[in-house]
């Protein structure tokens, strides 16, 4: 585990809300196979977020799926205006079809204020795709596809969540979110 305080609250976070409350079925044998990437991005300049994002592109691209399938670039520092960084991700979408790498690729977007379009801001539907900090999901297409074909129900998994946050609060959400910040 990192000695960093970011990058320690994004695993604390991953094993206690993504793993631990079952939002993504796939990620626990990614993690126990070591195939997810945790990295940290310090800086306050959009340009500095997209030359990073174009890097771990092109690393993850190199890598064939042998060590790494996704990676988690955290960047605590930047867009932590959820329109902001919500905006961003059509800059995303344009690095990836820059580098040619659309259907290669997909990047999943988390962030503390994460808001669904037809969502209220405190609906505890939201935390699906609420995290202690910024951060963006790329991830191998193969190996969602792959994934996805071997589980019973992939159209399900969203309204499978969101039913088991109809359970809890969104004050429980947000103190699980906020103990994982420490």
């Amino acid at each position: 585990m990192s000695s960093h305080p970011v990058l320690r609250a994004t695993q604390k976070w991953i094993d206690e809300v993504v793993v631990g409350l079952g939002f993504c079925p796939f990620a626990s044998a990614s993690i126990k196979a070591g195939g997810l990437r945790l990295e940290l991005c310090a800086t306050t300049e959009v340009e500095d977020l997209c030359r990073l994002l174009v890097d771990e592109l092109v690393f993850l691209q190199s890598q064939k799926g042998e060590t790494y399938d996704s990676t988690l670039l955290v960047h605590p520092n930047l867009l932590s205006d959820f329109a902001v960084f919500n905006e961003f991700l059509g800059m995303c979408e344009d690095i990836l079809a820059g580098l040619s790498l659309e259907g290669v690729f997909q990047i999943a977007s988390f962030h503390p204020r994460y808001c669904f379009a037809d969502a209220d801001e405190n609906d505890v539907g939201n935390y699906t795709n609420r995290s202690p900090y910024p951060m963006l999901h790329i991830l191998r297409e193969a190996s969602v596809t792959e994934a996805v074909a071997d589980h019973v129900d992939p159209a399900g998994i969203p309204q499978k969540n969101i039913q088991k946050l109809t359970t809890l609060s969104v004050a429980e959400m947000e103190a699980m979110l906020q103990g994982c910040r420490g």
